[in-house]
């Protein structure tokens, strides 16, 4: 799949799948009898549904795409579905199996292939945007999200309850938790108290069968499965419980800015010796992007330190002083605030910004993208980073970028079979390759699509290998694909299953043979069960 366009995929996957969409009305019209007919309150379920026949229906399809290189595709929806309660989804479900439509499942849209809004079989999406209903208990340390929540609108819920909980999640406040909590899920407090997903305690879930189910009823594998497995595999997940943890009334954060005349380089090669290394309550992450230069030259490469320590300046000054002492830290550079105040700085607002802009579903600036991810077990010689930064400078690519997240601390410690994501002890490091594009056209994108295939090629021999991991939640079509049509075989999955997965995607497959054998909840890059096979 390496040499293949992205713009070419759907027309491969139609030659492999073909359909006629002069079937789709007919369709569309069955399946909203179909709905009516099972729903208890049919006039209430109409509201929920926008089919290519409602002027709305363009504005609620494109409302949570987050990646434009998608947004001008023709392979859209039969219908959406935007449920207020749990009866419409189960209604969806049994409307659509009865129908041969396929479900794609959507909380936030941040999807980096689309996955959630779009197939080249007749489909529907169920979005979740409605089912957002967050509950926090201070007495047990816990709170109910609903899948269709965004991470910002999470981490306002805990903020009026309490100054001093927090959620190990991620820094887009628009993204949903539905899709983050199914992979993984990492921000800040990823090296103090691991991932989004190792802290949820408890699920509730709609199965292929219409079933509704938590936790003890589930079982115990399939609530494993759910807890970044990867979304559109093992059901509908509506709702999760989390542990909510314990963080300082004062944190200190920074940002620092260097050059390659100011030795970004050698910075960047021996924060590989030292990030992962730290007490637990600092995680120091690199990102990396081209710039022009202040003078109006020639553009340059610049890494940013960006820094979350669980303590104040006063703490920070000495620990950094004795393990980082080449990023020439001061005081200065650091601001106090809140766990709060620290979301809203991720996000990119300014600490004093009222906490209201969390809830604004509404990303800053949307692009055209494509994105890869690695894992680094052993530190890059300088060489090596110095040909990154010289595909950083090829001519005609926008806004190429890297982000690399340092491992250690509680993900160290915590087995790689606990939950699905196994990247865990043994990784020094997590590379997220990134470049967007405002320019539009089919030669754009794939000019800047080839630039990160051939980034990703060039890293080849540094990184992780056998296999060569990636991030689930990171997903890239370029690893491999599922045969929709159901009979993709172990040998095709496994390709791209044990880079996201490595051993537990065998455990996947064994509890999706079990909880959906007719593989009913599939896409691209679900797991498959064995009767695929």
């Amino acid at each position: 799949m390496t040499s293949l366009s992205s713009s070419m995929l759907p027309f491969l996957l139609i030659l492999l799948f073909p359909f006629s969409w002069g079937t789709s009305a007919h369709t569309h019209e069955d399946f909203l009898q179909c709905l009516s007919l099972y729903s208890e309150d049919s006039a209430a379920t109409s509201k929920v549904i926008y089919t290519p026949n409602n002027t709305s229906y363009a504005t609620v399809l494109q409302f949570s795409i987050r990646n434009l290189r998608f947004n001008s595709s023709k392979l859209t929806p039969v219908v959406i579905v935007t449920p207020t309660i749990l009866s419409h989804i189960q209604a969806t479900i049994h409307c659509s199996q009865k129908h041969n439509l396929q479900i794609r499942i959507r909380s936030g849209g941040h999807d980096y292939e689309g996955l959630s809004y779009m197939s080249v079989l007749p489909f529907v999406i169920l979005d979740l945007i409605n089912l957002r209903k967050i509950t926090v208990d201070l007495s047990t340390k816990t709170a109910w999200v609903q899948a269709g929540a965004t991470l910002g609108e999470l981490y306002y819920s805990i903020a009026e309850k309490s100054r001093t909980l927090a959620f190990p999640a991620g820094a887009c406040h628009t993204v949903g938790v539905g899709g983050q909590f199914s992979g993984g899920g990492y921000g800040g407090l990823l090296r103090k108290y691991g991932l989004a997903a190792d802290n949820v305690i408890d699920a509730e879930l709609i199965d292929a069968n219409g079933r509704v189910l938590d936790r003890e009823s589930m079982g115990e594998d399939l609530f494993w499965a759910i807890r970044g497995g990867g979304g559109n595999s093992f059901g509908v997940v509506t709702a999760w419980k989390v542990n909510l943890v314990e963080v300082p009334p004062t944190v200190t954060v920074f940002a620092v800015p260097k050059v390659l005349k100011e030795n970004a380089t050698k910075l960047i090669h021996r924060w590989q010796y030292v990030a992962n290394k730290l007490p637990e309550d600092i995680v120091i992450a690199a990102y990396v992007n081209r710039i022009n230069s202040s003078q109006g030259g020639n553009p340059t490469i610049q890494a940013t330190f960006t820094s979350l320590f669980l303590g104040g300046v006063d703490r920070l000054l000495p620990l950094m002083q004795e393990s980082f002492p080449e990023l020439g830290l001061v005081k200065d550079d650091c601001i106090e605030l809140s766990w709060i105040e620290f979301a809203l700085f991720l996000a990119g607002f300014p600490s004093n910004a009222s906490l209201d802009v969390l809830l604004d579903r509404t990303p800053q600036s949307i692009t055209s993208f494509k994105a890869k991810s690695d894992y680094v077990k052993q530190p890059l010689p300088e060489t090596a980073l110095e040909g990154m930064w010289e595909t950083f400078f090829e001519k005609d690519i926008e806004s190429p970028s890297l982000f690399m997240v340092p491992y250690g601390g509680k993900m160290e410690e915590i087995s790689e079979s606990s939950i699905p994501f196994p990247h865990r002890a043994g990784n020094l490091y997590k590379i997220h390759y990134y470049v967007a594009w405002t320019e539009e056209g089919k030669e754009a994108s794939e000019r800047h699509i080839s630039w990160i295939r051939r980034l990703y090629s060039y890293m080849t021999p540094y990184v992780s290998k056998n296999p060569r991991e990636a991030y689930v939640n990171y997903r890239d079509l370029d690893l491999g694909i599922n045969n929709l049509a159901g009979n993709t075989s172990y040998k095709q999955a496994s390709i791209w299953g044990r880079k996201y997965f490595k051993n537990n995607f065998d455990k996947l497959v064994r509890i999706k043979t079990e909880v959906d054998p007719a593989n009913f909840f599939r896409n691209e890059q679900s797991i498959p069960p064995f009767s695929s096979w």
